[in-house]
């Protein structure tokens, strides 16, 4: 487990960084913090540095969103708040998009624990202050 604190958003591009280094043959990513933690701005910045231009919002209505890096690959955003139980992202497809071998980022993973097993990269976020978080993975 690696933990980064940083005192502000600035921080952010250092801990997408350090996430895709350490974990560069992952895919499966699950982000786990409270509400404004903080959990789509750091996916904001993972896609970026994966080379995604595409405006990124969450899917919080629409439970995934769909990015394309340079490359042309997908990369799979998915906010999992609304969801009544594991069965709304057997609905959408959600294991297929889990064995598409492109990235997948989860928020609200908990959500969906029993679909997961332990094939995700955790990603914990804590407000330690205002503007500090501390980052766990």
């Amino acid at each position: 487990m690696k933990e980064i604190v940083i005192e502000s958003e600035s921080g952010l591009t250092m801990v997408a960084e350090s996430i895709i280094e350490k974990h560069s043959a992952e895919r499966v990513f699950g982000f786990f913090g409270e509400m404004g933690s903080g959990k789509t701005t750091l996916i904001k910045e993972i896609c970026r540095q994966l080379g995604v231009h595409d405006d990124m919002t969450s899917p919080t209505f629409s439970i995934v969103n769909e990015y394309f890096r340079e490359n042309g690959e997908p990369v799979y955003h998915f906010d999992f708040y609304r969801i009544d139980s594991p069965d709304d992202a057997l609905r959408i497809g959600f294991p297929d998009y889990i064995a598409s071998g492109c990235y997948c980022f989860m928020e609200w993973t908990e959500n969906v624990l029993p679909l997961l097993g332990d094939d995700f990269v955790p990603v914990k976020i804590e407000q330690t202050g205002e503007t500090s978080r501390k980052f766990t993975f």
